[in-house]
């Protein structure tokens, strides 16, 4: 049929002119978009719809992550404090609005981890927040409800220091040398010392440790046994008493104190001494509770010979040329602990700050000598050697340069002295 002669018909108009109309008419396009824009229009609104809801998804899961990364903190927080990480951990999810078993959100915690590169670590802790999200415009492609998930693992902080390096720069640091063990009971070793070595463990010595963690390399790792690992180019630690400063000294005695073996055991009592003060073998001295300056001083304990004293506190200061020191004898008896209250809570011996770097100290008693408390001495070339131990025990030790010689055994069961911690405190997220 010709379309052209039937519309002419149709509408009675002149054939040329009908014609012409019928041409720009199957010709014209001017109106497709609105068509075509008529079809797509429940495709673009429910692509938006659905791309909204994917969003609050979205959203839904970095708060939840959020919830499981906290909660995840603060549950190994919590068990290196002894204390049970699953209430901590649902603690701090309802915080984030996640309560476990209230509107279908379910907190776990679980130690080890189920799955994941931890699940053979004991201490690692694991929680999972989950909760399903009902569908809206997704419901044409399912029917059950959107779970949405979120996971973390974290590792409890690797345990308390008790020996800390703070030179930034010594090669090394900290030595064990020749055939001298080094047992770190349940405690880290940390030098600050970006040197290589920071830490030197050469001939047959020894280190055991919970964790050892240095700013610059290890020498002789294969003699170290670390049960939470060797840790390298970590960042410093914190000097756990940088803002902690003696009271003003009183005034000073020029008195030399020498105590020689008679039958009986001598006191002193607290105050400055400008004096030396020795105690020769045989001899015992007993120092009473307090604050001890020893300005320009040094104390000198034989082999040997004892010194002891509950609540004590001995801070080693001077000027110019002269700051006390200490030097104890192998075979000599130590008993000496720091004071559990007052500005030296904790701290045992203390030397001034304003000392020049490397004065020698020589604590080198041997299993005889035990410190009770911090030994904090930042500015001094510290040789050790001493403690035994025990469970009871309590010695952390802060100097500058560290040398250990013979056999020395720390614990930190500080809990009644209250010293300082070293190191962080935080567990740190590993997954």
């Amino acid at each position: 049929m010709d379309l052209r002669r039937t519309f002419s018909r149709s509408f009675g108009a002149p054939s040329s002119s009908k014609e012409h109309l019928l041409e720009r008419f199957i010709r014209d396009e001017s109106g497709s978009y609105v068509l075509i824009s008529a079809l797509l229009m429940p495709v673009l609104v429910g692509t938006a719809g659905l791309g909204t809801e994917v969003g609050w998804w979205y959203y839904k899961h970095k708060n939840m992550q959020s919830a499981a990364d906290s909660g995840a903190v603060s549950a190994a927080t919590a068990a290196s404090a002894g204390a049970d990480p699953l209430p901590e951990a649902k603690a701090v999810a309802a915080n984030y609005g996640y309560t476990d078993g209230a509107n279908d959100v379910a907190v776990a915690v679980n130690q080890p981890p189920k799955t994941g590169n931890h699940a053979s670590n004991s201490q690692a802790i694991e929680v999972i927040v989950s909760q399903p999200q009902r569908r809206l415009l997704s419901a044409l492609f399912g029917s059950d409800p959107v779970r949405i998930t979120a996971r973390s693992v974290a590792l409890p902080n690797s345990g308390t220091g008790c020996v800390l390096a703070l030179n930034s720069s010594a090669s090394p640091a900290v030595n064990v040398s020749g055939g001298n063990q080094l047992n770190l009971i349940k405690c880290n070793l940390y030098s600050n010392s970006s040197a290589s070595p920071s830490l030197n463990v050469a001939g047959s010595a020894s280190v055991a440790a919970n964790q050892v963690g240095v700013v610059g390399d290890v020498s002789g790792a294969s003699s170290i046994t670390a049960a939470n690992g060797i840790k390298t180019h970590i960042a410093p630690v914190a000097d756990p008493y940088a803002d902690v400063s003696p009271p003003a000294r009183p005034s000073c005695s020029n008195a030399r104190i020498t105590v020689n073996a008679n039958g009986k055991t001598n006191s002193l009592d607290p105050g400055c001494y400008m004096g030396s003060i020795t105690v020769n073998a045989g001899a015992v001295l007993n120092l009473n509770p307090g604050i001890y300056y020893l300005d320009g001083a040094s104390l000198s304990v034989a082999g040997n010979a004892t010194i002891t004293g509950s609540g004590v506190t001995l801070v080693f200061t001077g000027s110019g040329s002269d700051w006390g020191s200490a030097s104890i004898g192998s075979n000599a008896t130590v008993d000496l602990t720091g004071p559990t209250s007052g500005p030296m809570k904790g701290i045992v011996m203390y030397g001034d700050r304003n000392m020049p770097a490397g004065t020698a100290f020589n604590l080198t008693g041997g299993s005889t000598q035990n410190f009770g408390g911090a030994i904090y001495l930042p500015k001094a070339n510290l040789s050790f050697s001493g403690g035994n131990g025990t469970s009871t025990s309590c010695t952390k030790i802060i100097a500058d340069t560290l040398t250990f010689s013979g056999t020395s055994n720390l614990q930190v069961n500080c809990t009644a002295l209250g010293t300082a911690t070293i190191g962080s405190q935080t567990a740190q997220l590993v997954e």
